[in-house]
């Protein structure tokens, strides 16, 4: 083993502060990986602060981070596909089994033995629990690495790890592209990356927002139309003409109103996380044969897909850049929504010599 730094919390109350902790030596079939940026995603909020504890319980100490971009440094013997110097990424999976069902169909985030990048029983005995991207080093499996196309904006590229494929996913799955309308449900993180994906696929994107002041963004960042949701009025209009929504609220709202939306046969996806159980009438369901789904990421090979599609449209999250060392004051932030859309942390302040 060898240890590298990383920003980690010893506690659900506590803030994240510098310590060290240990990586693996590659194996032969191992990438070690110079971390060189990590997004933070609304889940490593969540995590750190334990609140799902019922689903996925946090151990401490905590380093979250699975939006990572980073260069190779070493290969093991068995490893064909990265060499040193390569630029790659580091998503939410660092194992799976790759041998069950799941597996098989590309569902890697539903192997039963699937390790995701922290938080996750760590295989390897290296650890408790693996330790993400909050750091400056890692070590990873070769068949969950992914090769990050070259023109990309190498710090903005970060969140497509997760909220690139957490949008790209179930947008792809439904069919969307010309002809299909698509409306999109909150603009925060997962949002925004949902509207320049819809719009490239080539959909009739409609942006929903509690947030007046969201109108330009929205059309700035590809949106034929911006609806107030809290214009009933306005959302009513809409009524039965859409083929698939994406909600990506994380906070308490009605399902029903969105349901109500879709055509025959129309499809709403749940990719936020509310924190309690929301409500679902029977009958917006039962008129229209519509279903209500989730979607989880998605697997190495779509999220590879994935990101050669954001490379061919030119396709990154708008992100804002900080030192590692602000890790506190972005999550304080967050908690505020006051971000557009995404932070990314740049992990050059952790490898100056003390």
């Amino acid at each position: 083993m060898f240890t590298v730094k990383a920003y980690a919390a010893a506690s659900a109350s506590s803030p994240l502060a510098l310590r060290t902790i240990p990586r693996r030596h590659p194996t032969e079939r191992d990438v070690q990986i110079d971390i060189l940026y990590c997004g933070i995603c609304h889940s490593d909020l969540h995590t750190v602060r334990d609140e799902w504890h019922d689903y996925f319980p946090t151990v401490y100490p905590c380093v979250p981070g699975h939006e990572i971009i980073g260069r190779v440094t070493k290969v093991g013997s068995a490893v064909t596909r990265f060499k040193v110097g390569d630029i790659v990424g580091v998503g939410c999976l660092v194992g799976a089994d790759h041998t069950c069902p799941n597996c098989q169909q590309g569902m890697e985030q539903f192997c039963p033995n699937a390790v995701f990048t922290y938080n996750s029983p760590d295989r390897y005995g290296t650890a408790p629990v693996t330790y993400g991207g909050y750091s400056t080093a890692i070590v990873v499996e070769e068949d969950m690495v992914l090769r990050i196309p070259s023109g990309l904006d190498l710090a903005a590229a970060a969140p497509l790890l997760c909220a690139g494929i957490t949008t790209y996913s179930p947008l792809k799955r439904n069919g969307v592209g010309p002809g299909k309308k698509v409306g999109i449900v909150g603009l925060g993180g997962l949002g925004h990356m949902g509207v320049k994906l819809a719009r490239a696929m080539g959909a009739h994107v409609v942006v929903f927002t509690t947030s007046p002041r969201k109108t330009e963004e929205a059309r700035r960042l590809g949106a034929h139309e911006v609806v107030l949701s809290s214009d009933a009025t306005a959302v009513a209009r809409h009524n039965g003409t859409f083929d698939m929504i994406l909600d990506c609220v994380s906070a308490q709202h009605d399902l029903n109103v969105y349901l109500r939306l879709l055509r025959t046969a129309g499809n709403l996806t749940l990719v936020g996380a509310p924190e309690k159980p929301l409500s679902v009438a029977a009958f917006p369901l039962f008129m229209g044969n519509k279903t209500l789904a989730g979607s989880m990421i998605g697997g190495i090979a779509e999220t590879q897909e994935m990101l050669n599609f954001c490379a061919q449209h030119g396709i990154t999250a708008d992100v804002e850049l900080i030192p590692i060392h602000q890790v506190n004051q972005a999550y304080d932030r967050l908690l505020r929504g006051d971000v557009k859309y995404r932070f990314v942390l740049d992990l050059a302040p952790l490898k100056v010599a003390d």
